[in-house]
């Protein structure tokens, strides 16, 4: 009797708890996907088949008040994509010297100028990492999970790139 009492009082301080917090207005910064940038337009350098800048572009687009243009020359923002690799490398090996688990890294190096060329913000790297274990004979399998960490990399990367984006100054 005195422990369903207990775990009835615990259950409703947790209720009372998430009541609480819900009703005032709390949320984890950025949870909501929104975030403000300090320009209108912007123009995104990335080829038109790069599935990030579909991602990033999409990502614009449903957010802020945010136009995505086509036209360096119409755009209070430009993002110059200095560099995109994707690399896979040997991150340890059994004891017969076969390939035990791969790294997987996924590295963007861009600058963000405004409409006159001056460097909003200067050439930004950002690298990300995965380590995927490897098994010979579930081939199809790992390929597959390494489309999937590339995938959630890429992710990653567009959110930690509009973080960047609404947190330049502008002069």
């Amino acid at each position: 009797m005195a422990t369903l009492r207990s775990s009835t009082l615990r259950a409703g301080a947790v209720l009372l708890l998430a009541l609480v917090l819900a009703s005032c207005g709390f949320q984890l910064r950025g949870s909501n996907g929104q975030y403000h940038m300090p320009f209108q337009s912007i123009y995104l350098g990335f080829s038109d088949t790069s599935a990030l800048g579909i991602e990033l572009k999409r990502n614009l687009r449903g957010g802020d008040a945010v136009v995505v243009v086509s036209d360096a020359a119409k755009a209070d923002a430009k993002f110059d994509v200095l560099s995109e690799t994707r690399a896979k490398t040997i991150l340890s090996l059994n004891s017969q010297g076969r390939v035990r688990e791969y790294l997987l890294t996924y590295t963007l190096v861009f600058r963000v100028r405004d409409a006159k060329d001056a460097e909003l913000l200067g050439a930004t790297e950002i690298s990300l990492k995965r380590s995927i274990a490897f098994n010979e004979t579930q081939v199809l399998a790992k390929e597959t999970e390494e489309a999937l960490l590339y995938r959630d990399m890429q992710s990653d990367l567009v959110q930690q790139i509009l973080r960047r984006l609404a947190a330049i100054k502008r002069t």
